[in-house]
């Protein structure tokens, strides 16, 4: 069964943002902002990629999906990252509405005549490494309800919220379903409805869903330019300093490393 990850990487869409601006220039400038791309870069480095390239499956694709207008130094930089994950591909669009770009982005990337496992994933956000396997087994194991509905949801909701810096990584545990990470729509063949036609906490408004708690299976990113962070009455979440043995945890589950983290977080390597 195919499987296909879509990651939403500052593509300036028209819509798909919490935070509102009055032109898309206005919007690709505050996507394109140093201090930003410095930021979601160096999230995308250490906390989103090392999971992906560490799946015990490795047989899905993960698409990228990128503005035509992002400053070429940042697209050299993401390429670079991406220049050892051969699942990865980069998509260049121009801006467009978001859910019919993101869909249409899919949607080639597919195989029609097949069904397809579908997962959303968010550049400050790891998935353990177990998560394309798990997906797959999971959608076997409903084959029955997927003969019936067009699309089915699939949503690990236990995991941990994770803020990552110079001195290493704070994160706590935390089960919050429907969070839009380690979540998945089996789509049947066909059906060109993706994803990302659908809010991540609305799947089950329009479709059968599942939820799995037996294990953490993310680690959703906490930084500065979260874009459901830009809110003013947004405050900012406490989270414990991780010790070694949590270190070595978010390690086993999501090949996070710590001692890169601080690195690639330090001052002089930020600037």
């Amino acid at each position: 069964m195919q499987i296909i990850g879509l990651c939403r990487f500052s593509y300036p869409a028209k819509g798909g943002f919490q935070v509102e601006h009055e032109t898309i220039e206005e919007r690709i400038a505050y996507l394109y902002s140093s201090a930003r791309m410095e930021e979601r870069l160096r999230h995308f480095e250490c906390i989103c990629l090392p999971g992906l390239k560490a799946q015990t499956d490795p047989d899905f694709i993960f698409l990228v999906l990128v503005g035509e207008a992002m400053p070429r130094p940042y697209f050299d930089r993401l390429q670079a990252l991406l220049s050892d994950f051969p699942q990865s591909r980069i998509v260049n669009r121009p801006p467009g509405p978001h859910r019919q770009v993101c869909q249409q982005v899919i949607n080639a990337a597919r195989d029609m005549s097949q069904p397809c496992l579908q997962f959303r994933h968010d550049d400050d956000d790891a998935v353990a490494v177990s998560f394309v396997e798990d997906l797959r087994a999971a959608a076997l194991d409903i084959s029955a309800l997927r003969a019936k509905h067009r699309l089915v949801a699939l949503d690990w909701n236990r995991g941990f919220v994770g803020r990552p810096d110079a001195d290493g990584l704070r994160a706590e545990p935390c089960v919050t379903p429907f969070w839009g990470v380690a979540q998945a729509v089996a789509v049947a063949p066909g059906v060109r409805q993706s994803i990302m036609n659908f809010g991540h906490n609305k799947l089950n408004r329009f479709m059968p869903t599942l939820s799995f708690t037996d294990r953490p299976m993310y680690l959703r990113g906490h930084n500065e330019h979260n874009d459901s962070r830009q809110k003013a009455h947004v405050r900012p979440v406490a989270l414990p300093r991780l010790d070694p043995a949590g270190e070595a945890e978010m390690n086993r589950l999501f090949a996070i490393d710590a001692d890169h983290i601080r690195r690639v977080f330090a001052p002089a390597a930020a600037t």
